[in-house]
């Protein structure tokens, strides 16, 4: 009779409403694959091995598939959130036991490792103090909240235009041809005693800022002739928080500028030469000495601050300032972080610089239906899943990262709701066939 049979599938039925519920009651959780109970027939062998023509014996479950399609991709306020797009798994590492995850809800301890909800640590490549990874073996990722050090200028960059149509400072106005020109002696008070001015700040080894004032001196072609291939030649003054660099000599001294720059009948730059002793190492470039008082190391960047004018131009317009830029900052406090889709950790600080941090990895798997599901929205990998296979997000097969997000699970809860629907229509069929077979063998019980 077909007692075994519908007993069989009662209790394939019962799995499959287990496996739907379970699917169900993880709606919600971050991270979560749904699974699939999977069924197989039964057929009892023949003593002589050979297959028999009768009717099967039941059902069975074959296996618990999960199924690792990908979830929709939520936003969220958390920077340490971190959702996959693709393939891969999160490499967990607790006291050195590796697990791996989907759930990228991710915080900070008290140490500054990345952690889950468990304790346990999110793996990656450690990156130095200069924003180096080391992209050795996955280690725990520690974000350094460190103050980043000050590092003091080294090199000015300007890109300017000086007016060609300039009047060399002292001429008598109307010009006249020749023009009768006044030697006025430089002064920083005094504006007729120069053409233009422009300033930057700058910095020295304790990360304390300066003003770098630089003043531009239209020479008389007359009294001090251009060096070919220039035609026009402009002295350049320096000044540091207001005071004149090098010191002003005492009048009626010659006043010396810290160098000057030429430009050809094209307006193009030819050459910039500087006054000190020490020579600019670009042909482009003046060197300045810039001394402090502040207990750092000086003169700034010893001996001198480069100031470099490539690019800059002598037209018949205004004079205007297009770039200036130095490559030194003060010290800064790490402000916030976010990671990029291919895991590097990007920290920003106050003072407006940026460093790597460390670079999140993923693991992937040639069967991940052979990882040993954990809880707590955590695997383990087996012999069936075969080893890890660990890199950095985009790279192979591995998917990319989004930060400030969360990858939902994936269940399909009306498609659930439907299969629970058709679980139950089996269980009472499987029931109904016990219920039909107890009637016949009660009817043969009543013969008599």
């Amino acid at each position: 009779m077909g007692f075994q049979q519908g007993l069989s599938g009662l209790n394939a039925a019962s799995k499959s409403l287990d496996v739907i519920g379970n699917n169900i009651s993880n709606a919600n959780t971050v991270g979560f694959k749904m699974a699939q109970a999977q069924f197989a027939d039964v057929y009892a062998n023949s003593l002589s091995g050979a297959g028999g023509g009768g009717a099967g014996i039941g059902v069975r479950v074959q296996t618990v598939a999960q199924l690792f399609t990908q979830g929709n991709i939520s936003s969220t306020n958390n920077p340490l959130d971190i959702a996959i797009n693709g393939a891969g798994f999160f490499r967990m590492s607790t006291n050195g036991a590796i697990t791996y995850s989907r759930n990228g809800q991710f915080s900070l301890d008290k140490d500054g490792n990345i952690v889950n909800a468990q304790g346990a640590k999110l793996t990656g490549y450690s990156a130095d103090t200069n924003g180096v990874l080391s992209t050795g073996a996955a280690v725990p990722i520690n974000i350094n909240t460190s103050d980043i050090p000050p590092k003091e200028t080294d090199t000015v960059k300007a890109l300017l235009n000086l007016d060609s149509r300039a009047l060399v400072p002292g001429t008598k106005l109307p010009v006249t041809a020749p023009p009768v020109i006044t030697p006025v002696a430089f002064s920083l008070t005094d504006p007729l005693s120069y053409n233009n001015a422009t300033s930057v700040a700058v910095f020295d080894s304790l990360g304390n800022s300066h003003v770098l004032q630089t003043f531009f001196v239209r020479r008389d072609p007359v009294t001090t002739a251009p060096t070919a291939p220039a035609t026009s030649e402009w002295d350049i003054y320096a000044a540091v928080d207001g005071l004149r660099v090098p010191a002003a000599p005492a009048a009626p001294a010659v006043q010396v500028p810290v160098g000057f720059v030429g430009f050809d009948n094209l307006g193009k730059l030819t050459k910039a030469t500087s006054v000190l002793a020490v020579a600019a190492t670009d042909p482009n470039a003046i060197a300045i000495a810039v001394p402090v008082g502040t207990g750092a190391v000086t003169p700034i960047s010893t001996p001198t601050i480069l100031f470099d004018f490539t690019g800059t131009t002598q037209f018949g317009a205004a004079f205007s300032v297009n770039a200036i830029k130095q490559d030194g900052y003060t010290s800064g406090k790490l402000s916030k972080f976010n990671t990029a889709k291919d895991g590097t950790i990007v920290g920003s600080y106050t003072n407006g610089k940026t460093s790597v941090l460390g670079q999140v990895v993923l693991a992937n798997f040639t069967n991940p239906n052979g990882l040993q599901s954990l809880g707590d929205n955590q695997w383990t990998e087996t012999a069936t899943s075969g080893p890890s296979l660990v890199g950095p997000p985009g790279s192979g097969s591995l998917g990319l990262l989004t930060s400030n997000a969360t990858e939902d699970s994936n269940t399909d809860l009306t498609g659930e709701l439907v299969n629970m629907i058709t679980a139950q229509r089996v269980y009472q069929a499987n029931a109904q066939t016990i219920k039909t077979i107890d009637q016949i063998l009660q009817t043969l019980v009543n013969l008599r």
